[in-house]
């Protein structure tokens, strides 16, 4: 007998291809597959195996990047003395990252400095972020750590020059690692700690954070979608009644992840904004 063939409706086809990364690679056996850590390490679009190698999610973040610059140069060009909902929108984001975060955190003569890094800083991680909800991306650029990474080593080094700037560099040395007000045998603990923090654990603080959320919310999104497709589906009609609850759960996920993305943008630029301004304090 020849093999028969099983034929899907319209809607499955529709699922799948708006949904590209729902399930995890399988060998062709049928069944649910959850999603792995496999994901955020997809097959090279070109150069493989050189360093150069571009896949997926190169891909999503050079989409993110020029979605965001051409949001912004329309933006400036059509700037208005009396702005329209667009202009709105973009000023909103503009205020908040300059008066709630920069100026809270350092006061509005010491942010004009800064103001323009943590902007970029807060719109790029919103942006790329927002890509994990996006149909037919549905990956976070931030979900892989090389953007946290750079981010952070901007950071890095930017507190590092204020704090030089300000203090000298055995000042600003000084300053970290021996506070005023310690007695001195604790300075032996301490100094090494204080060493480690601005040298290791700020910056890691910033990658570890961004990166394993938007790793979490991936995982628990793809879970959700892929737990209705299997049980819709594949699954026996008993458990198809499940499925509408795990689609609405989906639907739950995917509007916390867009909190979310906004959220760590958020964290991120402002725990930037704490540690460039404690380089430029006299004491910590």
């Amino acid at each position: 007998m020849g093999r028969t063939r099983t034929i899907r409706p319209p809607g499955v086809l529709l699922f799948t291809s708006a949904t590209p990364t729902l399930l995890a690679a399988s060998d062709g056996d049928g069944g649910f597959h959850a999603p792995s850590i496999a994901e955020f390490f997809p097959a090279a679009i070109m150069f493989a195996g050189t360093p150069f190698e571009f896949n997926r999610i190169h891909l999503i973040r050079i989409i993110a990047a020029v979605v965001l610059l051409a949001v912004f140069v329309v933006a400036a060009r059509r700037a208005k003395l009396v702005p329209g909902r667009f202009q709105n929108v973009i000023e909103l984001i503009l205020d908040f990252v300059r008066k709630h975060i920069v100026e809270d955190i350092m006061g509005a003569e010491r942010a004009r400095r800064y103001v323009p890094m943590i902007t970029t800083i807060f719109v790029t991680i919103l942006a790329f972020n927002l890509t994990g909800v996006v149909p037919f991306l549905n990956l976070a650029g931030t979900s892989v750590a090389g953007v946290a990474i750079l981010l952070a080593l901007w950071v890095f080094v930017t507190y590092w020059a204020a704090g030089i700037r300000q203090h000298g560099f055995f000042g600003y040395l000084r300053a970290n690692m021996f506070p005023p007000g310690v007695p001195a045998p604790i300075y032996v603990i301490l100094a090494p700690i204080e060493l480690l923090q601005i040298l290791v654990i700020r910056p890691a603080s910033l990658i570890l954070r961004l990166t394993a959320n938007m790793v979490a919310g991936h995982i628990i999104l793809v879970l959700c979608f892929a737990a209705t497709h299997y049980l819709l589906f594949e699954a026996t009609p008993a458990l198809k009644l499940i499925a509408p609850l795990t689609f609405i759960g989906a639907i739950g996920v995917t509007l916390f992840e867009v909190f979310v993305a906004a959220l760590q943008a958020y964290i991120f630029a402002l725990l930037s904004s704490v540690y460039i301004n404690m380089s430029l304090e006299e004491e910590h």
